[in-house]
């Protein structure tokens, strides 16, 4: 990857930036266009192309478009707008302060928000080493578990030979269960590190959203078929931009995590309708709820079941949770829980474009 130079962060070049320095640009001169027709007067040009300068600096990267625009407002000023018309007069009375006040402003706004973004990448960056930090406080203890767990099992197999074969099945039974969690914990660390690589950006194709929820539950009845589901989908076809596999995998995660931490779950509930301008999905479960005291860090990937009164640590609600919730932000989406009457019910909101995300 090539690093750039100093001065290509200074003034970065791009067809968007310079899209909007002109489009701002010839509003100015519109609108001064306009109010020179109804107003003989002078003084109107100068504060419209001072905010003409602000915004097209508040809007572009670097100092680049900033600058020019400062020296394009202050050239149309004095040619256009300023008697003699069409005629430069540099005599002007306060024409260098004019100058000097427009660059400034574009010096000052672009030095700010530079420095916003600049702050911005790095609170991102913070969020992002949080979130590694926590995975493996929770992966240190969520493969360590079944992995004690899997060579106690195969050890009494091979070491018994003259166990019972209902006592062998069990055995081979928990140590499959262990095997199957420990997938599930590779597949949300390696969706974490695919997410977190700023190299590998998410690709997003339209898709249609029942069929995810339709292979999220056809794979969620292998594991667990004693668990009744139903799937609720408006009759129109709902085509979402969406990494598929990610999508399907926060459905896997939050359709396990209502049986595993719900406890009591019998029936699960899969929906997905149109919101507004976002595809809502939800999953509704009638088992046990989320405790009050786990709701404000479900999200944040350090909730352990210890934690609960089951004791059972190897079971790690936050970890999936906040896989979840990476890869929704990934998608310009949004997540939240709540409890209901009867059991809990997790929502998330995809865009149906860039444009509404934004």
């Amino acid at each position: 990857m090539q690093t750039k130079k100093p001065h290509e962060k200074l003034f970065p070049f791009s067809t968007r930036d310079l899209l909007i320095t002109v489009g701002i640009l010839f509003c100015a001169v519109e609108v001064c266009v306009l109010l020179r027709m109804a107003d003989s007067t002078d003084g109107f040009a100068s504060p419209i192309f001072v905010l003409a300068v602000l915004l097209i600096s508040r809007l572009t990267n670097g100092y680049l478009f900033g600058f020019i625009a400062a020296v394009f407002s202050v050239i149309g000023i004095n040619y256009i707008f300023t008697y003699p018309y069409f005629e430069f007069n540099f005599t002007i009375s306060g024409y260098p302060l004019t100058f000097l006040t427009m660059l400034g402003v574009s010096l000052i706004t672009c030095a700010m928000t530079t420095k916003l973004k600049q702050q911005e990448r790095l609170r991102a960056e913070t969020e992002k080493e949080k979130m590694r930090a926590n995975l493996l406080r929770s992966v240190s203890h969520d493969i360590r578990t079944p992995l004690t767990s899997i060579i106690g099992a195969t050890s009494a197999i091979l070491e018994t030979p003259d166990l019972p074969p209902e006592t062998q099945r069990e055995l081979l039974e928990d140590t499959r269960d262990e095997a199957q969690w420990l997938i599930r914990v590779v597949e949300n660390l390696l969706s974490i590190t695919r997410i977190g690589d700023a190299r590998a950006q998410i690709s997003k194709q339209s898709e249609a959203a029942e069929e995810i929820l339709g292979e999220a539950v056809r794979k969620f009845r292998k594991r667990f078929p004693r668990v009744a589901v139903s799937v609720e989908a408006p009759d129109e076809l709902l085509l979402v931009p969406m990494d598929a596999t990610l999508i399907e995998q926060v459905l896997s995660n939050l359709l396990e995590n209502a049986v595993l931490h719900g406890e009591t779950t019998t029936h699960i509930l899969l929906s997905v309708k149109k919101h507004g301008a976002f595809a809502k999905f939800s999953v509704q479960d009638d088992g046990r709820g989320i405790p009050s005291k786990e709701l404000p860090n479900l999200f944040s990937g350090t909730l352990r079941r210890s934690e609960t009164s089951s004791g059972d640590g190897k079971r790690n609600m936050g970890l999936g949770l906040s896989v979840c919730q990476a890869i929704v932000r990934a998608h310009d989406g949004t997540m939240e829980a709540k409890n209901l009457e009867n059991g809990a019910e997790f929502i998330f909101y995809l865009p149906f474009s860039e444009e509404a995300s934004a």
